[in-house]
């Protein structure tokens, strides 16, 4: 059994974690901690996950839980995961990191401490999105130049960074597939006269509203016709699922940072 310990616990995306880290076959919920000032402090972890009572109570600070597992599961805030990274590549303790709004230089530090750890980092773990990231790019190279690419991303009013990094991983799949570079072409806010859309422009759009869990589409705008390829969440219980599935998997792998793809094998489609 590989004994895993989730970041941020008692929050919303913690508690899920923790159910289908509980269900998941080979996993064992091992820890759990929370901020220093958490009200959710010395609580069983199985009772906040909807598991009933598994005598395993949230700590105040990973350093509290860090003998007790082998992997560590964060979707908490891109500072806080950064953080968490170094200290779990010290301590050689795996990760699955699921925070969005890392930067790039976040990513080139993560890279560079992955020498230390192993470590699967996704900016979405579903199964269906990272089905949806190869498909998009497989789109944009069958379709080239001719079509406009439009991407248009939902999430609920909480949502702290904007693109989200689902939306951004879904423009950088597309770029490739017809040889560009998102950060040249990317078009992030259109407002006035700003003159014809160009050929080589991808834009990210972002709407934020009420309780969204997460919706992502992708335009392929021709003369006469579009196309749509769209992944809608209907709980954050597919994010969790997936992160189960990240934990079993990169327990035991070589250091190195690894993504959903080589998780679900799509990295070679």
């Amino acid at each position: 059994m590989t004994k895993v310990i989730v970041a941020g616990a008692a929050g919303r995306m913690g508690r899920r974690i923790s159910y289908m880290v509980h269900q998941q076959t080979g996993l064992n919920l091992a820890g759990g901690f929370e901020r220093p000032d958490s009200p959710e402090l010395g609580k069983d972890l199985g009772e906040l996950a909807g598991v009933g009572a598994l005598g395993v109570l949230v700590a105040d600070s990973f350093e509290a839980v860090m003998n007790q597992g082998e992997v560590v599961i964060d979707f908490t805030f891109h500072e806080a995961t950064m953080a968490l990274a170094r200290k779990a590549a010290q301590a050689k303790k795996a990760m699955v990191i699921g925070t969005t709004g890392l930067t790039a230089d976040n990513l080139a530090e993560l890279k560079e401490l992955s020498r230390n750890f192993p470590c699967v980092q996704s900016p979405n773990m579903a199964v269906g999105v990272n089905v949806l990231f190869k498909i998009a790019r497989k789109m944009a190279a069958l379709l080239g130049d001719a079509y406009d690419i439009e991407i248009v991303e939902a999430h609920h009013r909480m949502k702290k960074d904007a693109p989200s990094g689902t939306a951004l991983k879904l423009g950088e799949m597309v770029a490739e597939g017809v040889h560009r570079n998102l950060a040249e072409v990317g078009v992030y806010s259109r407002h006035g006269m700003i003159g014809e859309r160009t050929d080589q422009e991808i834009g990210i759009q972002t709407i934020r509203g009420g309780d969204i869990v997460g919706e992502h589409t992708v335009y392929f705008a021709g003369a006469g016709e579009r196309l749509e390829l769209t992944h809608r969440a209907h709980s954050r219980d597919n994010f969790a699922r997936g992160a189960a599935l990240a934990a079993a998997w990169v327990a035991g792998k070589p250091n190195g940072l690894y993504t959903m793809f080589d998780v679900l094998g799509l990295q070679d489609i």
